[in-house]
């Protein structure tokens, strides 16, 4: 395995187009895109790493995964109530689709949806306590107390937001927010600001690739059926309009941020997670994509076989 994803690194290093750094956030537009990482935790506890795998980076839309776990635990199948189960076929922050099907998102990976997921998250709390549970949450995940946000991109997000304030606002006229926008908003941008490596990205996913269970605590996240569930809809809905692609490519349920990063499911096998902030067209990791590909067809780990 270190030989493998050894190789994936040196292939990286030597792709001259690397994408382009997300520049609608300022604080994201700074980084240097020549970099990669990767990091793959098996279920047995073994890690692997290569790279800058522990270079923190902003986890961005990630941090929908933990979330939408989240607010499963909290009001189970009622979350469906609030958001779909469907891919939108859309870009991740299009106002299309709120508006032919009244303002319920259509799923919750793209901005609307992880926004009304923060609002039933909340459940009247202040920013600052529905953040606390989720740092928390991750924290415990990733078995690290030193993960934390990096306030200088959740600042950036807010005084750039207004496309996802304008979901928000949209969403809110239906009558379909418990908290006031601009709360839930803060909520929001804060959760996409958390700051992690590959090595606490992977570590942080396990659960997903072992029924439920974090390996690590032997402590049961979810049941092994919602489990199933989240990585299914990760395989739809986990990379926007370009998930079929994703699919077709890698065969593996993941998610996808704009600050680079991607975390993938190898179920019963491994977490994955890969970062390189250069991004492809429609919004995803240009390097991590093409990494992931190679990885699967080196490891058979296709989930439509090898």
């Amino acid at each position: 395995m270190q030989t493998i994803i050894d190789d994936i690194a040196a292939q990286m290093a030597l792709v001259p187009n690397k994408g382009t750094v997300a520049s609608y956030i300022p604080q994201l537009a700074s980084v240097n895109p020549d970099q990669f990482a990767i990091s793959i935790a098996l279920t047995n506890g073994e890690v692997y790493h290569a790279g800058c795998a522990h270079t923190l980076f902003s986890i961005q839309s990630v941090s929908k995964v933990f979330t939408l776990t989240l607010a499963l635990g909290k009001l189970g199948e009622r979350v469906w109530q609030r958001v779909g189960r469907e891919p939108s076929g859309d870009p991740f922050n299009s106002i299309v689709q709120l508006e032919h099907e009244h303002g319920k998102p259509r799923n919750p990976f793209i901005n609307a949806g992880a926004i009304a997921i923060a609002d039933a998250i909340m459940q009247g709390h202040q920013p600052k306590e529905a953040l606390a549970e989720i740092i928390q949450f991750v924290r415990f995940l990733a078995n690290d107390d030193s993960i934390a946000i990096d306030e200088k991109v959740a600042r950036s997000e807010l005084e750039t937001g207004d496309r996802n304030a304008s979901l928000a606002h949209f969403m809110a006229s239906f009558g379909h927010f418990k908290n006031p926008v601009d709360a839930v908003l803060g909520t929001y941008f804060h959760h996409c600001s958390i700051a992690m490596n590959t090595q606490q990205l992977a570590t942080a996913g396990l659960f997903l690739a072992n029924n439920g269970i974090n390996p690590h605590t032997g402590y049961a996240v979810v049941s092994p059926n919602r489990a199933k569930r989240i990585n299914s809809l990760m395989l739809m809905c986990g990379h926007y309009d370009g998930s079929g692609e994703f699919a077709f490519r890698v065969g593996l349920p993941g998610k996808s941020g704009v600050g680079g990063g991607i975390l993938v499911i190898a179920p019963g096998k491994a977490s994955i997670a890969v970062w390189s902030p250069g991004l492809d067209a429609i919004g995803n990791s240009k390097l991590g994509t093409h990494a992931l590909e190679i990885l699967a067809q080196k490891t058979g780990w296709s989930i439509f076989g090898e």
